[in-house]
């Protein structure tokens, strides 16, 4: 049986793994490693899913972030992903087991709304992320428009134009 636990009490190099396992080990060219670049993840917002053995074989992090104006000003954002799954356990719920853990921790907490780079047609059906509000967003890299989704905690519009970026300063 396998069990979701805070992120925080997995080893680093076992989530490197999982992560390597996933994605494969040039997945930090990606443009959500530039929009998070130099960010530390939220421990509040960050899940693991471990085997009977206490193996991770699961792991979603959190990271704050911004709509950086251009003006200067951030519009605070909370960006999730990766969202990693063994390559044999894939399909078997454990993702979204994470994604029900996290939206329910954001909701909770009244985060900052969350974002991801991700397939809308899943994430809107299970957890309502949508492309509306964030057409005026930019990204440090490679996107494709309709997979950048948002999702208000609180029923506050998502929106504006901006540059997705590190945020200047993060929640304690």
């Amino acid at each position: 049986m396998s069990v979701i636990v805070p992120l925080n009490i997995i080893a680093q190099d076992a989530i490197e793994r999982l992560l390597d396992a996933a994605f494969g080990p040039d997945r930090h060219g990606r443009t959500a490693y530039l929009i998070r670049n130099g960010m530390p993840w939220l421990p509040d917002l960050s899940f693991g899913v471990e085997d009977e053995r206490g193996e991770l074989v699961g792991s979603l992090q959190s990271w704050p972030i911004a709509l950086t104006h251009d003006d200067g000003t951030q519009t605070p954002l909370i960006m999730i992903g990766p969202v990693a799954v063994d390559p044999a356990l894939q399909r078997t719920g454990h993702g979204r087991a994470m994604m029900d853990a996290v939206v329910t921790a954001a909701r909770a907490h009244r985060s900052d709304p969350l974002m991801m780079i991700g397939d809308p047609e899943y994430y809107g059906r299970f957890w309502g992320f949508s492309a509306n509000g964030t057409g005026g967003w930019q990204c440090p890299g490679p996107f494709e428009r309709r997979r950048l989704l948002a999702l208000s905690v609180d029923g506050n519009p998502v929106g504006g134009t901006g540059m997705l970026s590190p945020r200047i300063t993060i929640p304690a």
